[in-house]
């Protein structure tokens, strides 16, 4: 391996599976029987949901909170499946994850709610026999991505020391901060480019 890459730390939407808010926000607007807009302007324009990210807001509070500001009494069942609705898996990915574990360790850095790796069995089935334990929500480290502590809590947590590790994510910002911290990063936008990067890294070979 080129640059001793140790560990490749995956964010979780819209690079391990694909994530449509949009189906969310509909769901919860129906549940609530409100409108998507303003479902979308309480939880997601307000800046209510980085609470949930950072840890700000404990999983009690934040799903208690959520319904109030939708204007329903959302159950965690209801929370839940919301999400699960609004996210399908990209088989590509995961089967380059698979190949990937061969050789190297591997984890998810995805920012969410205590609530996401609580329930990810749940919500994306297919993360668990890849990943193990190893799926991480920002939130367990009381910050969220971009934020260097956030990457660097994690890669605490892992036992790896951050210039060890190839950090994937599909927000440019979150990219910046993961090199801010001192990782290899890569800006995902297509399962070739990321086959690409993983080769130039020594990490990908051919069957």
């Amino acid at each position: 391996m080129t640059d001793g890459i140790k560990l490749v730390l995956f964010d979780m939407d819209n690079v391990l599976c694909d994530y449509d808010r949009a189906k969310r926000v509909a769901c919860l607007a129906e549940l609530a029987g409100t409108s998507s807009e303003s479902v979308h302007k309480a939880i997601w324009d307000s800046g209510f949901e980085l609470l949930g990210d950072s840890g700000t807001l404990d999983a009690a509070d934040y799903l208690r909170s959520f319904g109030e500001r939708i204007g329903y009494p959302l159950s965690l069942d209801e929370w839940v499946e919301a999400r699960r609705r609004s996210m399908r898996v990209d088989h590509a990915m995961l089967e380059i994850v698979d190949r990937l574990r061969k050789t190297v360790d591997i984890a998810v850095l995805t920012n969410n709610t205590t609530l996401v790796a609580d329930h990810i069995d749940t919500l994306l089935p297919e993360l668990r026999p890849l990943f193990g334990s190893r799926i991480y929500t920002s939130a367990q480290f009381k910050t969220a991505k971009p934020d260097p502590r956030c990457y660097r809590l994690c890669l605490s947590e892992l036992g790896v020391m951050p210039e060890r590790v190839l950090f994937v994510d599909d927000l440019a910002a979150n990219v910046a901060g993961a090199r801010e911290a001192g990782l290899f990063a890569h800006h995902h936008n297509s399962v070739e480019a990321f086959k690409q990067a993983l080769s130039e890294h020594g990490l990908l070979h051919d069957k």
